[in-house]
């Protein structure tokens, strides 16, 4: 097995630069007409925990239905990725998904998962190399929406890259395009980009994805008020937010917000932040697109539409684009 040392193209932020930032943030959110916090903020450890409990829970289809098209079609999604190619993975994460598609390429270059989290990154590449022990691994630690650089010292002949989970929703149409338009810079002309995409469907199924009987998502969605208590010192009552989570079939996305159930407030250091009675802080957008929204969004980043695999239903979609 091969595994190169980490290539950190960006520091994480130390504890109280992050702490500041975070502060930053949740100011100028709180602060704003309609109250909002980034979902990024979503994902300390005990957020990650809680969204592995979401994927498990029986409402919610992308991932399942995601690894499902991979199993199903992997063989044929691997076909257009070219020989000898490196597998750029944009916000890598977990490698469940990957291993449906490594499977099928046992002539790849190597396989260069990008994260922010270079300590998950180094734990990752370890059990897949023991699954995989032929694989060039070439972890990068760096933030996949800001422009990075991919490791030197690849013998280089092609490259793909692989966006799974629907993650590209979680951006506003034109940040996607430009998202997009980001990442073929960073693959290079020529290159194949993978992307899972979230489809438009029924509103009932969409409503209980994110707001499921067992409550995960809503204590998912309070994490944020708890991480501001624990972080930031806030004076605030967690229960007092009530998880909402609807398709806005205008804007074709879900909304999760943080609806007050009565008058109140949030305070830490010298700020006070009112509430009235079910007013809300949007937390997160998750858009879905039909399949010819999101060839015009793709072609609009310059990247040409080549294939799409969906399951059965049409809950979810995986695309394969090419750059020309």
């Amino acid at each position: 097995m091969t595994i190169n040392p980490v290539f950190t193209n960006a520091k994480p932020l130390a504890a109280p630069d992050a702490r500041r930032q975070f502060e930053e943030d949740v100011i100028a959110g709180l602060s704003a007409p309609q109250k909002f916090l980034s979902a990024k903020y979503f994902y300390d450890a005990a957020g990650s925990d809680l969204f592995e409990a979401i994927t498990r829970q029986p409402e919610y289809y992308p991932t399942r239905t995601e690894l499902g098209i991979l199993e199903a079609k992997g063989a044929e999604i691997a076909a257009l990725i070219p020989e000898r190619a490196d597998l750029v993975e944009f916000g890598s994460g977990s490698t469940v998904k990957v291993r449906r598609l490594l499977m099928h390429l046992s002539d790849l270059g190597a396989y260069v998962p990008v994260d922010v989290s270079e300590t998950f990154l180094r734990s990752e590449a370890q059990a897949l190399a023991t699954d995989f022990p032929n694989l060039t691994i070439a972890p990068v630690a760096a933030d996949f929406t800001r422009a990075f650089t991919l490791p030197d010292g690849l013998a280089r002949k092609a490259v793909a890259g692989f966006f799974p989970g629907s993650t590209i929703g979680n951006f506003e149409p034109p940040q996607a395009t430009q998202l997009l338009a980001h990442f073929g810079r960073v693959l290079g002309r020529g290159a194949t980009l993978i992307v899972g995409v979230d489809l438009v469907k029924d509103k009932a199924v969409l409503d209980a994805a994110y707001d499921d009987a067992a409550g995960v998502t809503a204590a998912f969605n309070r994490n944020l008020l708890v991480r501001m208590t624990r972080e930031l010192g806030a004076t605030l009552d967690v229960e007092g937010f009530c998880h909402r989570a609807f398709f806005n079939p205008e804007a074709s996305r879900i909304e999760m917000h943080l609806v007050s159930s009565r008058a109140q407030s949030i305070r830490f250091g010298d700020h006070v932040f009112a509430f009235a009675e079910g007013e809300t802080i949007h937390t997160e957008n998750s858009y879905k697109y039909t399949l010819e929204g999101f060839r015009a969004l793709a072609t609009a980043a310059g990247w040409t539409p080549r294939a799409v695999w969906t399951d059965p239903e049409n809950l979810f979609s995986v695309h394969a684009l090419s750059r020309t």
